[in-house]
């Protein structure tokens, strides 16, 4: 059951107000930057800049972002605020019989008796339709008379015969809607919140807040809702909601993430010093945060927090938070950060944490001792991104034999060996349900798996498999055969180096060379792919004269539902160039930071009165890309929430 984004008013309900010892004070759901400075590092582009990256949810098209320099929520203060009323008023001291406006001067009318309406004996008299109040009858030749004796000179009573009622008005807490149990009424109204603003100047939630002052039922059921998932976007507002849980304990027990991926420490100050002043955010702060929500299960950080992650924070995390399931280090790597890490993993540590999607996505400076201690106390682990770590071959093996990891990135451990990591996606238990598999490298740097490898590698990943990068690895025209079956269940797909354009294209059509090829038309399956990477294809490696050409199927209607293609940088450039000639095949170009695509044009739907009905628009999302719409994530999500801030950046903004 989903409820349309309207006031309470249209939620046929009979709003009671609440006074100021009905609920508690005004609650501020919050919404994400960092108070520290940090050493520019090649890894961290731009780092005095906040470079913000979200999936446009307006736009109808494929692989469409808004990209900015600071966070999407740089003009919201506050992240809840009780809408004024016309006069400014607040909404718990706005009543609607309060705001009556000066009128015409009211008449009357006779209402003839319904079983004789020719009789003016009977019936009686009643205001006109414009009548507000009695105030402004007219007795005497005087307006307003305040005296009720006055009445009595009109001789008339006005007040009908029969009692209208007001179909859909109900006692409080009487309404269908409130009488919903508590777990339907919170899936509801969980439909109303926003992750993501719809820019920097709108309020959020402006609908949850209407249904705060709508009736003590729909109240503390909003409460949950809005106070399950906080977002953080700078200081003040992590400063704010610290204060108010504080002084309101027993909200603090409802939080079940803090997200601080829209964290930007610029926004507030301009240097590091005001920011250390203000004490707003701080290891302190944050560790008697942590302290306040012991429900917790998502704790989602990034770089501009790490050093606020003290040792005493990490302890918090790890070892305090038993209901902890999700946490997100995402690009810290600073010097505090390595050291707090190193000062608190223990081999004392207990056998087993609760963690079970651990994200240190380019935490390039933890050293691999680390690893080895936590991995091995995961037994439940899902979700595991360690890209540009030093993740060893010990650490890998490490991982229980009771986990069931469905996301895997390996993209750029260097410390890895090809030949393990082949053993480990056959023998061990955890793996055999992957959706999810990046094992990219930069090929200008390293290489994780020759030609060889690669032969010995694909016969062995699952079924299971819906997105495989092999993004920098050796490749060879005979590996196009090993990839065909599984073009027939991925939906994303890279592929490496040292193949042409030519080869590629096998992956859509049959050979027709010989008899044996004829069979294979004869049995050939469609792909599924909707992604493909060929970013591997540098320079002249990519002949764009081939890929508009007949011959090449890639353009062409019947490969879908082939829909996004990402290209090198400087391939885009290129292709940009020739975007009249993109237009003209019914594809289209788009960028985001340093990654460009050509994305196919969704057909218009037939027109005429012969025309069946529109075909439904696949939106892009998958259970296993955990709320997000576009192709080609670098980085694993860990929470199910709209994309955007840091997260975004890491996502689908940068280069591997």
């Amino acid at each position: 059951m989903a409820i349309p984004k309207q006031r309470p008013a249209q939620l046929q309900l009979q709003p009671k107000r609440l006074s100021a010892r009905d609920c508690s004070p005004p609650h501020h759901y919050l919404t994400m930057a960092t108070d520290h400075g940090r050493p520019i590092t090649p890894d961290r582009i731009s780092r005095s800049s906040f470079s913000s990256i979200r999936e446009n949810d307006e736009s109808t098209l494929t692989q469409t972002f808004t990209h900015s320099k600071v966070s999407s929520y740089l003009d919201n203060d506050e992240a809840v605020e009780d809408p004024p009323t016309h006069d400014g008023t607040s909404p718990l001291s706005a009543h609607p019989v309060n705001m009556i406006q000066t009128q015409t001067v009211t008449q009357t009318r006779f209402q003839p008796p319904v079983t004789n309406p020719n009789s003016k004996l009977l019936g009686y008299w009643s205001p006109a339709d414009n009548f507000n109040g009695w105030k402004q009858i007219q007795v005497k030749g005087k307006l307003a008379s305040k005296s009720f004796g006055d009445l009595q000179v009109l001789h008339h009573v006005w007040k009908s015969p029969t009692k209208i009622v007001k179909h859909g008005a109900y006692k409080a807490g009487d309404a269908p809607l409130e009488r919903l149990p508590v777990e339907i009424l919170s899936s509801i109204i969980n439909l109303l919140a926003l992750d993501v603003p719809p820019n920097g100047i709108s309020r959020r939630n402006i609908d949850l807040m209407s249904l705060l002052l709508t009736s003590r039922t729909l109240h503390f059921a909003t409460l949950s809702t809005l106070y399950s998932k906080i977002t953080i976007p700078h200081s003040r507002i992590f400063h704010k909601f610290l204060a108010h849980v504080a002084a309101h304990p027993t909200l603090g027990t409802i939080v079940r993430r803090l997200d601080f991926c829209h964290f930007n420490p610029s926004q507030l100050f301009s240097t590091a010093a005001e920011r250390s002043r203000s004490r707003n955010l701080t290891s302190e702060t944050l560790l008697q945060c942590l302290e306040l929500t012991p429900n917790l299960q998502e704790f989602l950080a990034q770089e501009y927090l790490d050093d606020d992650l003290s040792s005493e924070v990490l302890q918090k995390v790890f070892l305090g938070l038993p209901r902890l399931k999700t946490v997100d280090f995402c690009g810290c790597s600073s010097a505090k950060f390595k050291e707090a890490f190193s000062t608190i993993v223990s081999p004392d540590w207990p056998m087993e944490l609760s963690v079970r999607r651990l994200s240190l996505h380019k935490c390039l400076t933890l050293p691999s001792s680390i690893f080895e201690v936590i991995l091995p106390r995961l037994p439940r682990l899902t979700h595991l991104d360690v890209a540009a770590t030093r993740i060893t071959d010990t650490a890998l093996n490490s991982i229980p034999v009771t986990a069931r990891i469905t996301h895997l990135n390996l993209a750029k451990c260097t410390l890895l060996s090809a030949n393990n990591v082949i053993d480990f996606l056959r023998d061990h238990p955890a793996v055999k349900e992957l959706q999810f598999l990046s094992l990219s490298v930069d090929a200008r740097s390293s290489q994780l798996f020759d030609a060889e490898a690669v032969t010995r590698l694909l016969p062995v990943l699952p079924r299971t498999l819906k997105s495989l990068s092999l993004k920098g690895s050796q490749m060879k025209p005979s590996h196009i055969e090993l990839l065909r079956p599984l073009t027939k269940h991925l939906d994303e797909l890279a592929i490496g180096r040292d193949l042409k354009l030519e080869d590629i294209n096998r992956l859509f059509v049959p050979d027709s060379d010989s008899e044996e090829d004829v069979l294979m038309q004869l049995g050939w399956v469609p792909h599924s792919l909707r992604y493909l990477d060929l970013s591997d294809l540098w320079g002249g490696e990519l002949d764009l004269n081939y890929l508009f050409s007949n011959q090449c199927a890639m353009l062409k209607s019947f490969s879908e539902p082939l829909e996004v293609i990402e290209v090198a940088e400087d391939v885009f450039k290129r292709v940009t160039k020739s975007s009249a000639a993109v237009n003209r095949s019914g594809w289209r170009v788009s960028e985001c930071g340093s990654r460009g695509w050509m994305v196919r044009q969704p057909v218009p739907s037939a027109r005429g009165p012969n025309a069946g009905p529109a075909a439904p628009r696949d939106d892009g999302r998958r259970a296993w890309k955990m709320g997000a719409d576009s192709w080609g994530m670098r980085k694993i999500p860990v929470a199910k929430a709209e994309v955007g801030g840091m997260y975004g950046s890491y996502m689908f903004g940068r280069k591997l």
